[in-house]
């Protein structure tokens, strides 16, 4: 079987906006979603967006980068984006002051604002019939990051010492993912201060690093009882029980019964799947959230990282339910599917090649993926889904091409 016929536009679904502050520097990683009416074939795109926001400079160091939410649409299935360039969907608050680094969740409660400085890598889902958003969080905005380490220059004084109320996630300025709920309705619309309500943490900084988190769409019965189940890729897995040994960042799955016990420590890990092949030596993270198949199968897009000779590029894994259990890998591709060929997908700012999904719906018979190119650009791309299933079919759990009987 030939290898799935991957189509991409030949052009930039969406670029840096000149004149745009926050977004005249990088355009990239976008989420996607239908239209929540039934017979649109709409799609709708948060993307992330950043710009020199010169006004909110600590140090004077190097300014600060904070990055944003933009939102964008499409009435033809991805193929023309028409984006709103005229304010942010959602803006970090960018405060310094430590009495003011808390945000209203949704229960009307003060909780911390892990993404005071950043909210980047969106990844959109519905869960238990409600919509929901992903970012990972700063808790202050990084400086021109491409350009080495620079994520702590604008860090205030209180900040940069371990005993601080927040920990290591403040005075390393590390991810923690923030879950919000997300009111569609009111994005389409343009009211964007009502479309995002900020619910809780669902990593914990002070732990690790830990981003590419997002949730299967409905609960799942494990040891007993109907969980939440929840994708995550932790910088250093080995400061789980279950990522003993295991010391380049690797895809977890987590379990537990409420949204909030995910970063509390009342949640089970078990690592789902580590870096094999030569495109996935440096890490491999889970890229935009699982699309069911038949019963109980589901396919999961994840990505790998290797330098210098494949950058940020693309696969696929089909895993299946079990009863009472996590589900497990039953297909995995050993290839990767998606990697960087167009010259806008090619190293500019960042000596990395790089193809990043972290959106993906279904149209029909075709599977429309958002990206991010050369951490800079947004492009669109599309496949057959059932040609591509059945080639990732070709090949077992630990990507053996099978024979037809195997098969």
């Amino acid at each position: 079987m030939e290898t799935p016929r991957i189509q991409y536009l030949d052009h930039p679904a969406l670029e840096p906006k000149e004149g745009c502050p926050w977004a005249d520097t990088m355009v990239l990683n976008p989420a996607i979603m239908r239209d929540p009416k039934p017979e649109s074939q709409a799609l709708h795109m948060l993307f992330r967006a950043t710009g020199p926001w010169f006004q909110k400079n600590l140090k004077g160091k190097s300014n600060p980068y904070p990055i944003f939410l933009g939102y964008a649409k499409s009435l033809d299935g991805g193929k023309n984006w028409m984006a709103d360039f005229s304010r942010p969907a959602l803006a970090p608050a960018l405060e310094y002051d430590m009495e003011k680094m808390y945000i209203r969740d949704d229960s009307g409660q003060l909780a911390v604002n892990y993404a005071n400085g950043c909210v980047e890598d969106p990844r959109i889902f519905s869960l238990d019939g409600q919509w929901y958003l992903t970012v990972a969080g700063r808790m202050f905005p990084p400086g021109p990051y491409w350009e080495g380490n620079k994520r702590m220059d604008n860090l205030p004084d209180w900040a940069m010492y371990p005993d601080n109320p927040f920990g290591t996630t403040a005075y390393r300025n590390d991810t923690t993912t923030v879950l919000y709920r997300l009111f569609p309705e009111k994005l389409i619309s343009g009211d964007y201060s009502e479309a995002f309500s900020y619910v809780c943490r669902l990593t914990d900084g002070n732990i690790t690093d830990n981003r590419d988190v997002f949730f299967f769409p409905r609960k799942m019965k494990i040891a007993g009882k109907l969980q939440y189940l929840m994708l995550h890729r932790p910088a250093q897995p080995y400061r789980f029980d279950a990522g003993k040994g295991v010391y380049k960042p690797s895809i977890f799955l987590a379990s537990a019964e409420n949204l909030k016990d995910f970063a509390e420590g009342k949640c089970t890990n078990k690592l789902l799947v580590k870096g094999e092949f030569d495109w996935e030596d440096e890490r491999v993270g889970a890229s935009f959230p699982p699309i069911e198949l038949e019963k109980g199968q589901w396919l999961l897009s994840y990505h790998g990282k290797q330098l210098p000779d494949f950058g940020y590029t693309q696969s696929f894994m089909i895993l299946e339910e079990q009863e009472n259990d996590f589900p497990r890998i039953i297909h995995r591709c050993p290839t990767r599917l998606m990697y960087a060929k167009q010259d806008w997908e090619l190293p500019d700012k960042f000596a990395c090649p790089c193809i990043f999904t972290t959106g993906g719906v279904v149209l029909g018979e075709k599977l429309i993926m958002s990206y991010g190119a050369a951490d800079q650009k947004v492009g669109i791309a599309w496949v057959n889904l059932k040609e591509l299933v059945d080639y990732v079919k070709k090949f077992d759990e630990h990507g053996k091409e099978m024979t037809e009987n195997e098969i």
